[in-house]
């Protein structure tokens, strides 16, 4: 049986690192292509050989250029818990994540109504995900405790633009005082530097997902190293 996703950020924390999620996405709406001929599924096995706890995968196609099949094949490959992220709204979606080999499923707040979004969240619990509920806004981060959510993202940019706004970490460092009690708190988005990573943590983030920082190094594992110092 996999590891939980939210057990391996707790462990790789209680280890004294800043436990950084690195998101596997093969373009972004604002970066473009980000893959530059690398094969994600490599990319993806020297991220956990670099010590990643866990992966995100972007599965939408037409702005991210993501699959089910690249997260089918990250999870057979990496063996980590992953996280996919997409523009998740029917149960239908919830079993193909759990089908492909996902431990944990993105739930967005600003796209749906309460309703459907606590439907998803009691289902993906029922199947054996762990749902990641994700806020941009203070309404959202209460409407996120409203359905429970031990697990809860500020995505520091705004998704209902695909990401193309100038959004920085101070989102989270505005938001993180109204997280759900005890939950674990991811900051997403916009993160380029170790100091913004730790600027997160001291914000109230538990953890960090970072995708186009690590795509645009250089060496991507020097890059992911970087980033997750110790705390």
């Amino acid at each position: 049986m996999n590891t939980r996703f939210s057990d391996a950020l707790l462990a790789r924390k209680k280890a004294g690192f800043l436990p950084v999620i690195p998101d596997i996405k093969c373009a972004s709406p604002k970066e473009g292509d980000l893959l530059r001929g690398r094969d994600p599924v490599e990319a993806a096995k020297l991220l956990a050989k670099a010590g990643a706890p866990a992966l995100s995968v972007v599965t939408e196609p037409k702005n991210f250029g993501g699959s089910l099949e690249l997260l089918e094949r990250i999870a057979a490959e990496t063996k980590l818990p992953i996280l996919r992220k997409d523009f998740i709204t029917s149960v239908e979606d919830l079993k193909l994540t759990k089908t492909c080999g996902a431990e944990a499923v993105l739930l967005i707040c600003a796209i749906q109504p309460f309703p459907l979004l606590m439907e998803l969240y009691g289902e993906a619990l029922k199947i054996g995900l762990e749902p990641l509920v994700e806020a941009h806004t203070k309404e959202e981060l209460i409407m996120a405790g409203k359905t429970g959510a031990k697990l809860v993202g500020i995505n520091n940019r705004n998704i209902l633009e695909l990401e193309k706004d100038d959004g920085t970490v101070y989102a989270t460092a505005l938001l993180a005082a109204y997280k759900p009690k005890d939950a674990i708190l991811i900051s997403e988005s916009s993160i380029q530097t170790p100091a913004q990573a730790q600027a997160a943590v001291r914000a109230g983030a538990d953890a960090v997902l970072i995708g186009t920082a690590i795509w645009q190094a250089e060496n991507m594992r020097e890059r992911y190293l970087a980033l997750s110092e110790g705390l």
